[in-house]
């Protein structure tokens, strides 16, 4: 799960484990011997779990008791995680309906990581009870790497970390450090620390350090003499020019890759250059300054935070070789793995065995008391380097001239290295020279220094991408249900984008960015509402929302403005541990729960399963029904509600009790002058949600319904009607029995001599399903074309007609059937068998093919007439 799901609306990070217990539903814990035991040998850190108990070891206290597997795995997923430095620790463990089969669900920080936990949880219960070893260190490791590769890093985590506290959504673009802060055309982007506010002119000039250094000089800004070589004949220049001690460093180089420091003599210059052309064919060589190293920060022109750093190093006792000091500094608790504390384990390394060479020294060596020897030639902390926080004691001088130095390379967010003896000393007193201009400087050293006070440096960086006033995102209908879902969202796009506004929507037929569809197929899952979200150009999400993403992986996005729900019917019933219309009624009530709280739930006052979603909103509530004297609507409007209703041969907004007529129904194209109830009850929802946005008027509603034709342009398979010489054809999407019990309505009003219907069900309803929408073709067709979709989802041909078969016969033991299992087949035959004043309903699956195949046989009508005249 990766948004708002089934399991909690708050924590959207969670690992759904199907897990059987096979014959383990018959043994708890306490019927296995030593289980116990060996848990607390293997694993004692579970003592704080305190579980139900509410008390530490209230978990141990469980399984002495008597607990199942699959509460165990929660447990020991959650800990593995923990003890890889990510601390969570939701739960729950409940049975599906299936005898010994569980749902384990359990948070994580990191989802490549989390499933590998909950992989070896199960692996380790295993053990547990079989008495086996097993190996918890190289787990451990393993997951401590996944996290690493795959979490943000500390600078960029801090930036999301500030903009989620403020309510700002963001999203990973990518595998590395490219993310989206809002949505759509309020979205800021980062990378790193580099912000879409951020000069690519800056970026670049920062990454030469020959241009960077250049434009430094021009501004009278202190910056070591040098020059860039490309050869041993450039090298004797500058060695000539400017003597001992060097530094050499690639010209495009960062994070003190392939630089070299204090080079004293030729054989070390020649080295180090060769070092240093392994990254770039340009190499800087320059004076070495000595002093302390400073890493001034500026964002937004505006000095924040100064860190003193100092490269991993270790002092000598006299007694311990180099390694062994390692070894015991990074024994100290505050070091670890990567970025999981607040300093980096130094990592022996080429570049520290050459600097010990240099000195004469091996990883043998045994240091005299209070020698110092640094293992790195930078202070990067990635590295094993210790930062001091300094802000306070920068001078004054020296601020206005980092700010200065920002200015001039044009960068927003800007790292300046300063060497210096002393950094409260201005540096035009004391020799200080700028050594480099950082794009994407590090935040680490200062949100979390070794010494010193932590600054949020994250804080003013998100000020400047959102300063007072700017929004961070853009208005989110959610719409679900199980009918009526693409028409409505269809709706109230058309709605908000006759006012001239970009709108991005999904629909079971595709995506549209601006009314131009962009991904063809069914688009109704959290990856194709991301898609539309991370558009920059859109200003209106409208989103189709089916129960099939949301429960693979949840909403994709954290909280919307307006969530509706149409009906709540059978369909898909027995997928997915949803085996109820109750259950699959809580599957969808996680949209309106996802609402925020200013915003407004949309419910059906007509449907007893939607209305009750109301006692689990935490957002405002809006109703719609067909009867305005529906005792719901009545109580909620006498208390100063809003609703839709339809009253008196009118679409109405209630505002209270005073009534806001929209439109006569049957001025309205897509109710097809009142017979399509169904569409009158999409309509209500539609008309309700803009109506709650801010800058749509009443006026504007009525113009809008007044110009949404249904037609396969503006509702492609949704009520489609081909009018042919000698009889009509309707093209709808209707898949299950609440579908196409709203069309046999429709056709209950249509005067035709004959009514046939094309008709199949989905393969992956339940038996009594396909039975039911039988029974309801059989009823409402004079005769029936059963056909098959070309995806059967895992059913038999021959089973689904006999099912489909037996519905009809249930109630219409005579009527004619034909099976024709091709969708086009079964259309053509239909066609040239239709009797004069016949109706042909075709309950299409492949929306696009059967649209396109009537379209071409109404032309080519159309062209016979015209040869004819």
């Amino acid at each position: 799960m990766r948004g708002p799901n089934l399991w909690s609306i708050r924590r959207h990070k969670l690992i759904v484990v199907r897990l059987d217990l096979e014959e383990m539903e018959e043994r708890p814990s306490n019927l296995i011997d030593g289980f116990l035991d060996r848990m607390k040998t293997l694993m004692p850190s579970l003592y704080s779990h305190r579980c139900s108990e509410g008390c530490d070891g209230g978990f141990f206290m469980r399984v002495e008791e008597g607990t199942w597997m699959g509460h165990i795995v929660e447990h020991i997923a959650l800990e593995l995680q923990t003890l890889a430095g990510m601390d969570t620790g939701f739960g729950r463990t409940r049975g599906t309906g299936e005898k010994g089969i569980y749902n384990v669900v359990y948070s994580y920080l990191e989802e490549k990581a989390g499933i590998y936990a909950g992989q070896k949880a199960v692996e380790m219960v295993q053990t547990l009870i079989d008495g086996t070893p097993f190996d918890l260190a190289p787990v451990i490791q393993k997951l401590r790497e996944l996290r690493e590769n795959e979490r943000l890093g500390p600078s960029t985590g801090s930036l999301v970390e500030e903009a989620a506290k403020r309510g700002i959504p963001w999203m990973r673009l990518n595998k590395y450090s490219l993310v989206q802060l809002g949505y759509g055309v309020n979205q800021r982007r980062i990378q790193a620390t580099i912000a879409s506010t951020t000069s690519n002119i800056a970026v670049e000039i920062a990454c030469d350090k020959e241009d960077t250094k250049s434009l430094l000089e021009q501004m009278n800004i202190p910056v070591p003499k040098g020059d860039v070589i490309y050869d041993e004949t450039g090298l004797q220049d500058a060695v000539k020019s400017l003597g001992y001690p060097l530094v050499l460093k690639p010209l495009n180089g960062n994070h003190g890759k392939g630089a070299t420091i204090d080079v004293k003599n030729w054989t070390e210059a020649l080295a180090a250059l060769n070092l240093a052309k392994t990254y770039s064919r340009g190499v800087i060589c320059e004076q070495f300054i000595t002093g302390d190293d400073y890493r001034l920060l500026v964002i937004d022109y505006k000095f924040v935070a100064g860190a003193k750093r100092t490269p991993a190093a270790v002092t000598g006792d006299g007694v311990h070789t180099i390694q062994e000091l390692v070894d015991i500094t990074n024994a100290n608790p505050l070091r670890g793995y990567g970025h999981e504390k607040v300093l980096t384990a130094i990592k022996v390394d080429a570049m520290s065995l050459e600097i010990l060479a240099k000195k004469g020294l091996t990883l043998e060596s045994v240091l005299p008391e209070g020698e110092i020897v640094y293992l790195k030639t930078t202070a990067n902390l990635s590295t094993g380097g210790t930062a001091t926080d300094v802000t306070d004691i920068v001078h004054p001088y020296n601020v206005f001239m980092a700010e200065r130095i920002a200015r001039v390379v044009g960068l927003d967010i800007c790292g300046i290295d300063l060497m210096s003896p002393d950094v409260s000393i201005p540096m035009n007193e004391n020799n200080a020279k700028v050594l480099e201009v950082n794009a994407a400087p590090g935040f680490r050293m200062h949100l979390v220094p070794a010494e010193g006070i932590g600054r949020n440096v994250a804080e003013p960086v998100i000020d400047m991408l959102f300063p007072p006033g700017k929004p961070f995102t853009i208005p989110i209908i959610a719409v679900t249900g199980t009918n009526g879902k693409t028409t409505t969202t269809r709706l109230i796009g058309h709605i908000i984008r006759s006012l001239g506004h970009k709108v991005g929507m999904t629909t079971s037929d595709g995506i549209y960015i601006q009314n131009r569809m962009l991904e063809k197929g069914d688009c109704t899952g959290p990856n194709s509402a991301k898609f539309v979200l991370m558009d920059p150009s859109v200003e209106y999400a409208v989103l189709e929302t089916a129960r099939g993403g949301l429960l693979r992986s949840g909403l994709a996005f954290a909280a919307c403005d307006i969530a509706i729900v149409t009906n709540v019917a059978a369909d898909h019933l027995g997928l997915r541990d949803i085996n109820t219309v109750e259950d699959l009624a809580k599957a969808k009530g996680v949209v309106p729960e996802s609402v925020h709280p200013n915003g407004y739930a949309i419910l059906n006052a007509d449907d007893d399963l939607v209305y009750a979603m109301r006692e689990n909103i935490k957002c405002k509530l809006a109703l719609f029904s067909m009867d305005e004297h529906n005792p719901r609507i009545v109580e909620h409007c006498a208390k100063g509600g809003v609703a839709a209703v339809a009253e008196n041969g009118y679409v109405t907004i209630m505002k209270g009790t005073w009534k806001l007529r929209v439109e006569k129904i049957v001025n309205i194209p897509l109710t097809f002058s009142g017979r399509a109830i169904f569409n009158i009850q999409n309509i209500l929802p539609a008309i309700m949600a803009t109506y709650i946005l801010k800058g749509i008027k009443i006026d504007d509603i009525r113009e809008a319904l007044e110009t949404f034709i249904p037609s396969p342009g503006q509702t492609p398979g949704r009520m489609n009607i081909f009018k042919f010489h000698n009889f009509e054809m309707l093209v709808d999407y209707a898949h299950n029995a609440h579908g196409l019990r709203a069309i046999s309505k429709f056709l209950e009003k249509t005067d035709a001599a004959v009514k046939t219907g094309i008709i199949t069900v989905a393969g992956d309803r339940r038996n009594e399903d396909i039975v039911e929408f039988g029974e309801i073709a059989g009823a409402a067709f004079d005769e029936m074309i059963i056909r098959h979709d070309k995806n059967r989802r895992g059913r038999d041909g021959d089973e689904l007609t006999e099912l489909l078969i037996k519905g009809i016969r249930n109630v219409a033991p005579n009527k004619p059937i034909h099976i024709i299992l091709d969708e086009m087949e079964a259309v053509h035959y239909a066609i040239a068998n239709a009797k004069p004043g016949s109706h042909i309903t075709l309950c299409s699956d492949a929306i696009a093919d059967a649209l396109e195949l009537i379209k071409s046989l109404k032309e080519k009508e159309s062209l016979a007439d015209m040869e004819n005249t």
